[in-house]
């Protein structure tokens, strides 16, 4: 606790003088114009890797950026889709799939979950995405995935079934159908620093451009 303490000292000491400006419009305004969802690894920071400040992104963070397709009831991912599309008026949603993901790595290498329930059922939010990778019929070799990585394929493949979930969201249809909504695919490589995106023509991931 005390190097979060010492984290928090630094900030009001060296990090908010500079930014008092900033920090006294957010206190009055909230207008990110993007939601980005990535995975809760604390390896991957989004507001680091898009180089934004504060008030600029609209974050959900799920293991494996899972996005449950719609249904009626309690759902805090449902939620603040919801509340980022029709009261903040988002432009662009970016799902963020990962390198080394420990949620499609432990899908990919079929580990015995029956320890971590909880989790077990969380990652069924990704059945389809397992379906996507044997569907090309080649352990997941997919042409836009390093050969012989099945856990690179799934990653690249749950970020196009989660794109897929974020249609069921009536907030997120009824934005994509009145043109005001743009929907990214993107893969994150921890080691490299490098993004990749999901052109919606080829469906292949390729070199994010600026």
């Amino acid at each position: 606790m005390q190097h979060l303490a010492e984290g928090v000292r630094r900030f009001q000491q060296d990090v908010f003088p500079a930014q008092a400006a900033r920090f006294a419009r957010l206190a009055t305004a909230h207008t990110p114009t993007a939601l980005f969802i990535s995975c809760s690894d604390a390896r991957v920071v989004p507001e680091m890797i898009t180089q934004r400040e504060a008030g600029e992104l609209f974050v959900i963070r799920t293991a494996g950026n899972l996005v449950p397709a719609y249904t009626p009831g309690a759902d805090g991912v449902a939620a603040g889709i919801e509340y980022a599309v029709s009261v903040l008026g988002v432009a662009e949603i970016v799902v963020c799939g990962h390198s080394a993901c420990g949620a499609m790595t432990a899908l990919a290498d079929r580990h015995d979950l029956t320890h971590l329930p909880a989790i077990a059922d969380w990652l069924r939010h990704a059945d389809a995405s397992r379906a996507r990778t044997a569907g090309t019929g080649r352990g997941g070799s997919r042409t836009d995935a390093p050969a012989g990585a099945p856990v690179d394929a799934l990653v690249r493949d749950n970020v196009r079934a989660q794109l897929a979930n974020l249609t069921t969201h009536p907030s997120v249809a009824r934005a994509l159908a009145e043109h005001t909504l743009t929907l990214h695919g993107w893969c994150f490589d921890i080691a490299t620093g490098a993004v990749e995106a999901l052109d919606p023509t080829s469906d292949r991931f390729t070199a994010l451009a600026a």
